[in-house]
């Protein structure tokens, strides 16, 4: 937590997680010297136990680089670029939607996010053991961090196996069955719900979970059933009582300086203090999709070099209107970069001329270690205050008894903040509004790895080159997943 979640060696096999493919989060993540047997009657006896637990069960989110690195490819947003068709295929094939259960970046995503669940199922099952002082926040913070995994996964897999009692072990594959995606939103749900109960809108340190975080949530996870009277009510609740505001120079937010500002709802934790290599990214403490996403081949001032993955399409580039202040700050066109400072660059596959500018690897100390391009420590905005203001424009836009004042007031201010006045604001109601709230989602977030879920959850995947209906609105469950069910698991529809 703070800026760093340490990594706790041995913490794979404490939590139990790597006891088949199923949740595995790999050994890499355990220091073969530290091996040792652990169990609840040795562990979980004092406030140090599920302290440590916890920062285990954080640790999972800095592997949550991929679904936003793979979230905006698969979008109408960016191509998957890289060095050419055959450079990281998982992520070409969800670029081009013909991607199939054999896909190690999907199977990679499956893996760390049942990690992750696991983790704080753990902490959860044995919530009653030790009373101390300040437990009812750790335990809160599990209960919002199993959510978060688990929201994660039924967006990208739909029904998953959920198991609300406590940790998964070895043979449950066979036994427990995906549940429908209702009752996992149900238990996700719940879980936020116990969670604003426990939290503050103050955290312990920097970084961790509060109860604004688990509101903002909790209103998106509504959103995402089309629940928006509830959507609507809860975050309304975090707009008028909570602690954040939007931050005022937009140019700010994504630079080191602006990291855990005002408008940081949730915000994944990241340091170039521990190195990884390729046989093990998620090891890296830094934000590895940064990397990735860095301009190829480049010399020059602000940035540095990069794999040249997720380059912006110029569909995206023409979303922003004439005066837009966001559009210079989301998007860097290098050809106008290089032609101003002299930067020099080569260009990879796909190359648009443009790239990602909000998660660019910014140039700092070459001290860091491992491969500078797997560790650097730009933090992931995970949810933004502006993006709770649209969530709540939209769920009032679109309940019944619709609230059209209020849906244009959190949407222009929104507005006046990316153009600094406020000619821009929207007078629109009804259809018309809720089409402007959909735009204004697109351009406020691009790069951020959302616009491939609103456009599914709203109905409009079809704007996705390749996308075919009732298939991809949800990617299909690893190969050796249903393999290891011995049956229990059906394959998602059309793979």
């Amino acid at each position: 937590m703070m800026k760093k979640y340490t990594k706790i060696t041995a913490i794979c096999t404490l939590i139990g997680i790597c006891v088949f493919s199923f949740f595995a989060c790999t050994d890499e993540y355990i220091d073969e010297a530290d091996l040792y047997a652990i169990d609840s009657e040795t562990f979980f006896n004092s406030e140090k136990d599920y302290y440590n637990a916890l920062v285990g069960a954080y640790d999972p989110l800095q592997s949550t680089s991929i679904n936003v690195l793979m979230g905006e490819i698969a979008s109408n947003n960016t191509l998957c670029g890289g060095e050419s068709a055959t450079d990281v295929p998982g992520y070409q094939q969800v670029d081009d939607m013909i991607h199939t259960p054999v896909n190690a970046q999907l199977k990679n995503l499956w893996n760390w996010m049942f990690g992750g669940v696991n983790r704080a199922a753990y902490i959860i099952e044995f919530k009653d053991k030790t009373d101390f002082e300040g437990k009812d926040i750790i335990l809160g913070e599990a209960y919002f961090l199993r959510a978060y995994y688990n929201f994660e996964l039924v967006k990208w897999f739909g029904a998953i196996p959920i198991k609300p009692s406590g940790r998964f072990s070895v043979n449950d594959e066979k036994s427990i069955p995906r549940s429908p995606v209702n009752e996992v939103y149900k238990l996700i749900e719940e879980d936020l719900k116990i969670a604003i109960a426990s939290l503050s809108y103050s955290a312990p340190q920097v970084g961790r979970a509060t109860k604004g975080s688990a509101q903002a949530l909790l209103g998106k996870v509504y959103l995402y059933q089309d629940k928006f009277e509830q959507s609507a009510a809860v975050l309304e609740d975090l707009i008028q009582n909570g602690p954040f505001q939007l931050e005022s120079d937009y140019k700010k937010i994504f630079e080191f300086s602006g990291e855990n500002g005002v408008g940081s709802v949730f915000e994944v934790q990241y340091t170039d203090v521990q190195g990884a290599g390729f046989g093990c990214i998620q090891c890296s403490e830094g934000n590895v999709a940064v990397g990735f996403q860095g301009v190829r081949g480049y010399e020059g001032p602000d940035f540095t070099s990069g794999f040249s993955f997720n380059v912006p399409v110029q569909e995206v580039v023409d979303a922003f209107e004439d005066g837009d202040n966001r559009k210079d700050v989301a998007i860097l066109d290098i050809v106008a970069w290089a032609a101003a400072t002299g930067a020099e660059y080569t260009t990879g596959y796909e190359h648009t001329g443009y790239f990602n500018r909000k998660y660019l690897p910014r140039t700092r100390s070459a001290n860091a270690a491992g491969d500078l391009n797997l560790t650097n420590p730009n933090n992931y905005r995970a949810i933004r205050y502006a993006d709770v203001l649209l969530m709540a424009s939209e769920a009032f836009a679109r309940k019944d008894g619709p609230d059209f004042g209020k849906s244009q007031t959190y949407l222009n201010l929104v507005r006046r903040r990316a153009f600094g006045d406020t000619n821009h604001d929207i007078t629109d109601s009804g259809q018309n509004l809720v089409q402007a709230i959909w735009k204004e989602r697109r351009v406020e977030l691009v790069g951020e790895g959302h616009h491939f879920f609103d456009l599914v959850r709203t109905g409009r995947g079809t704007n996705i080159p390749g996308f075919v209906p009732n298939k991809h609105e949800v990617f299909p469950i690893p190969f050796e997943e249903i393999q290891f069910s011995q049956g229990n698991w059906s394959q998602n529809p059309g793979y």
